[in-house]
């Protein structure tokens, strides 16, 4: 992998990341593709309407389901999915813990019951790295001990020390496989933990950012804390992470938040927010968030948002397309799915013009008026 600074604008950055599939340019956002496909969605569609140079997939479902032996057979992700752009893999860890009512997490990694059929796995820092490497994923998550908030200052102290040990474990085994000619068009991330806890994220953040990984990852927010509360921690935090490698903020989420973690030097995210909240009938717009199932777009010839230049504001009418959500068609989900991303990747595309231009505060103040 390959990383370049274009330029900068305060703490806002605009890069460059090479990997073997895809030149990706930051700040991007990742579309999630949790088992190999963005909801509603197939290859043809996000190449031809959304156009991401990375999307995310998911070790724990795809280990789980086809398993990831089976996409290996397949052509890993790139053959199996017929998406040949970058993939990033998260490493599974928040889904063990999310998904099974029984996670036991000891000092060589964690234990989960299938949410699929009840079968119990053990996920070890090499299990999860062994299972990345047959998915083939461009960039592979480690595994961490996540902390759900609030929790105790022991909690969160094991869990930046576990994470750690963790962490150590993954870079020497993936820098080993790669000696022996593996995985050499894989990159690895590590996490950082801590809560919002300042002391605890800037120890998590030193530890991690010594050791020798292609990026950094923020873990562990927008899980229940005020926004101005994870805001000040990714501020905090950033100031420790290298200058010279990609900085990723995990699970975040509004285009609010994407604009506020911008300013603040982030250059990755992902979120299943813009899919999600397309097929429960909310739509983003550069005027903020407009719920499609109102009976008052009943007959309203406007596109979703005029000033949006995505295949359906360009073909289809509010009307429409309140009519798709009402009546339950199929149809529904994939339009509003391509508008809602179509409309995140827009918006880092403007950050990124606005970083380049030396305008990023003009960009900001603009982006909130619209919304006022």
């Amino acid at each position: 992998m390959q990383f370049h600074i274009d330029h900068t604008d305060n703490k806002a950055r605009a890069t460059t990341i090479t990997t073997a599939h895809s030149i990706i340019q930051t700040p991007v956002f990742m579309p999630v593709g949790t088992v190999g496909a963005v909801k509603s969605l197939d290859a043809t569609d996000l190449a031809t309407f959304i156009k991401p140079e990375i999307i995310l997939g998911n070790t724990y479902h795809l280990y789980l389901r086809p398993t990831d032996t089976t996409v290996a057979k397949m052509g890993k992700l790139h053959g199996f999915t017929q998406y040949p752009k970058s993939f990033l893999t998260d490493s599974g860890g928040f889904q063990a813990f999310s998904l099974s009512d029984n996670v036991k997490i000891d000092e060589g990694g964690i234990t989960f019951a299938s949410h699929i059929d009840g079968s119990r796995h053990y996920f070890t820092p090499q299990k999860v790295i062994d299972i990345q490497m047959n998915l083939g994923s461009d960039i592979m998550m480690i595994l961490d001990d996540l902390v759900a908030l609030p929790a105790t200052q022991e909690r969160i102290q094991a869990s930046i020390e576990r994470t750690t040990r963790w962490a150590k474990e993954s870079i020497e085994y993936h820098r080993a496989n790669q000696a022996k000619g593996l995985a050499h068009n894989q990159n690895i991330f590590a996490i950082i933990q801590g809560g919002t806890d300042k002391n605890f994220r800037e120890k998590s953040a030193r530890e991690l950012c010594a050791l020798d990984f292609d990026g950094f990852a923020i873990g562990g927010l927008s899980v229940g804390e005020a926004n101005q509360e994870m805001y000040d921690t990714v501020e905090w935090t950033t100031q420790f992470m290298p200058h010279d490698k990609p900085r990723y903020l995990m699970g975040v989420g509004t285009p609010e938040d994407l604009v506020e973690n911008v300013e603040r030097g982030i250059d990755m995210f992902d979120c299943v927010m813009p899919t999600r909240n397309a097929r429960n009938g909310t739509l983003f717009t550069s005027f903020g968030k407009l719920n499609i199932k109102g009976a008052s777009y009943k007959e309203d010839f406007n596109p979703i948002d005029s000033e949006c230049g995505c295949m359906v504001c360009q073909n289809y009418s509010r009307a429409y397309i309140n009519h798709l959500f009402r009546a339950r068609e199929i149809t529904y989900f994939r339009l509003a799915t391509i508008h809602n991303l179509y409309y995140y990747l827009d918006l880092m595309k403007q950050m990124r013009e606005a970083i380049m231009g030396n305008r990023f505060g003009e960009f900001k103040r603009e982006f909130y008026s619209k919304r006022a």
